[in-house]
């Protein structure tokens, strides 16, 4: 069985057993895990006693509330950012106000709690996050443990694949069983879930492969002089039919040729992800602008979207690995929570930079600028 540590910060010593109470004969056990994990609990009363057992003992989770006597829970994230924790913080307070929250989602908090929660909110959220630590982990050791690891991973993608498979599975029985007559066009609601479900687990399966290749440092790169035109019409050419079926028109302003070092499979897989959001999150008729562009031997790509946009504490999440943002106007919306990771990672390989300007029910932009010469 395998433990993850928690610490509680928290001036109320209410909460702090409770929240001892509720962990301390809690497990998770998901298909892909060799094991249980459940939770040792720790506990401070201070901003001042938390640096100090994290420190010390370096907690997978942190439950930090922002009201404490001292240094404030804030200020504890900050110092923790500093100093790069890899520790997952979430903030328990009664008083999270908009300013409070951007900060510390910009200062890493991975999400918040509410007080007063209940036992069963408080379990549900630390089960997200333990998935979350778990696939961290998993791809972490990818270069470094071997088969073992790498099964585990393949393990993760077979079970995301289960339930869509088996959605799949049911939906052709139907068809096969004539469950609605021989009309037809009485399974076009079918027809179109199945292919909704086909279209989710191919995003997931190459997505997990590009990540894979990525960490493991496997990925063979063509790097030579491009032109970056290439790239953009191979990634149209992929998302055409999926923009023609949201309805979704695409235009690219650029000069006929930008020459760039790279290799241009690799550009394409960011324009394909960043092209790919433009469409999946935009509005019947909305339109997405790629805008390419360079100056001073630096090449800039902005996707442009005019889609439903996000609030300033939710961009901060993008790029971590299996994130995804979710709302009521997202929740019908499928993905892998990879292909922004697998943007950044990339930008980054290329000493490039990304970031995004965004405002709900007004769209998107991604910002990329890289290096027209990339030394390796």
């Amino acid at each position: 069985m395998s433990t993850l540590k928690v610490l509680v910060v928290d001036d109320e010593p209410g909460i702090r057993s409770g929240v001892s109470r509720i962990l301390k004969n809690f497990k998770v056990d998901y298909p892909f895990m060799d094991e249980h994990i459940d939770f040792d609990v720790l506990e401070a009363e201070s901003g001042e006693d938390a640096l100090e057992i994290i420190s010390e003992k370096d907690p997978e989770i942190i439950l930090l509330d922002n009201k404490l006597p001292g240094i404030q829970g804030i200020d504890v994230l900050e110092t923790l950012k500093k100093k790069q924790s890899k520790s997952i913080v979430v903030m328990i307070t009664s008083y999270a106000s908009l300013e409070l929250a951007v900060k510390a989602t910009k200062d890493g908090a991975y999400d918040f709690i509410p007080k007063p929660f209940t036992p069963q909110e408080l379990r549900s959220s630390i089960e997200t996050i333990t998935k979350h630590v778990f696939l961290k982990q998993m791809t972490s050791k990818l270069n470094t443990e071997g088969r073992q690891i790498r099964f585990q991973f393949l393990s993760v993608l077979s079970h995301e694949l289960k339930s869509p498979i088996n959605a799949i599975e049911g939906y052709l029985e139907m068809l096969q069983s004539r469950q609605f007559g021989e009309n037809i066009g009485d399974y076009d609601q079918i027809l179109e879930r199945t292919m909704k479900r086909v279209k989710g687990m191919r995003t997931l399966i190459m997505d997990m492969l590009d990540l894979t290749k990525m960490e493991t440092g496997n990925a063979h790169r063509n790097v030579k002089m491009f032109n970056l035109l290439d790239s953009v019409y191979a990634a149209l050419d992929a998302m055409q039919p999926y923009a023609i079926q949201k309805d979704v028109s695409i235009h690219v302003n650029s000069p006929e040729k930008i020459e760039i070092k790279g290799d241009p499979e690799e550009f394409t897989i960011i324009l394909n992800n960043l092209i790919s959001n433009g469409i999946k999150y935009n509005n019947e008729k909305g339109r997405v602008d790629i805008n390419i562009s360079e100056h001073n031997e630096k090449v800039k790509i902005e996707v442009v979207d005019n889609g439903i946009g996000m609030e300033e504490q939710e961009t901060e999440k993008l790029f971590h690995d299996f994130v995804r943002i979710k709302n009521e106007k997202t929740k019908n919306i499928s993905g892998s929570g990879l292909g922004l990771s697998i943007v950044k990672k990339l930008t980054e390989s290329y000493k490039g930079t990304i970031k995004i300007w965004s405002k709900p029910d007004e769209g998107s932009t991604f910002t990329l600028h890289f290096p027209k010469h990339y030394d390796e």
